[in-house]
């Protein structure tokens, strides 16, 4: 059996003295997107952030591809095949989409001016807009910017925290298709998101965190029709 793109494994981690994750494990295959779903304060963004290097996991392991990354610093784990894009001041207002670009592919050795060109042609919004300053992009287009930065690297794994946060309804339906468009680009998808089932809608599997845990585990329509589930954490 092939070994999980990324993986935690009984993994404590939290903020100073604060635990936060108790003993949680899940696992991220190739070409998946799984969906972290639960209540506020759960866990889910810890999980994001330890996986990230962000945080050190105080036990356990953060695996990918089968290599212990937990606690390598997020500027490695960039070079190692993770891309993150944060819930908010995930772009750099005052720079141009092709600067944001440009920053979001210096960890690459090459090709930086070729994998623009290929993220313009996926996402064509930032080609009609590549000179403008990203403080003047939309919500909805700050998104997009943000996943074509962190796809700069070509990451094998891409982490998005809360990507319809603050989203007009019609906005957020169109940044869910840019999450699936990037998937299809060959980066598994591990994603927090608040709007429990429309994030579970476009993946392949999901996990339900309530207090640091692991409450459910399932493929995200198996989560959707459980009627436990749905009473307690997708709003019946």
């Amino acid at each position: 059996m092939s070994e999980h793109v990324l993986a935690l494994d009984g993994v404590d981690s939290g903020y100073g003295d604060v635990q936060v994750l108790d003993d949680l494990s899940l696992h991220l295959d190739s070409e998946e997107i799984v969906c972290l779903v639960g209540p506020n304060g759960a866990g889910k963004s810890t999980v994001l952030k330890t996986a990230f290097g962000l945080l050190t996991p105080w036990t356990g392991s953060v695996r990918l591809n089968g290599d212990e990354i937990g606690g390598t610093p997020p500027e490695d784990v960039v070079r190692l095949g993770v891309g993150y894009v944060p819930q908010t001041e995930n772009v750099f207002g005052s720079l141009t989409i092709e600067e944001n670009l440009k920053i979001g592919g210096v960890p690459r050795h090459s090709g930086v001016g070729e994998r623009i060109e290929e993220l313009y042609e996926r996402f064509p919004l930032l080609t009609e807009k590549k000179r403008a300053k990203a403080s003047t992009l939309s919500g909805g287009q700050r998104q997009v910017l943000a996943f074509a930065r962190a796809l700069m690297t070509e990451p094998d794994v891409l982490l998005i925290d809360e990507p319809s946060a603050g989203l007009a309804p019609n906005t957020a339906k169109d940044v869910f298709e840019d999450v699936v468009a990037v998937n299809e680009l060959g980066t598994a998808v591990l994603m927090v998101e608040q709007n429990a089932r429309q994030g579970l809608a476009i993946s392949d599997r999901g996990y339900v965190l309530d207090q640091g845990q692991v409450a459910y585990e399932d493929d995200a329509d198996d989560l959707m029709d459980n009627p436990e589930v749905a009473e307690l954490y997708l709003g019946g």
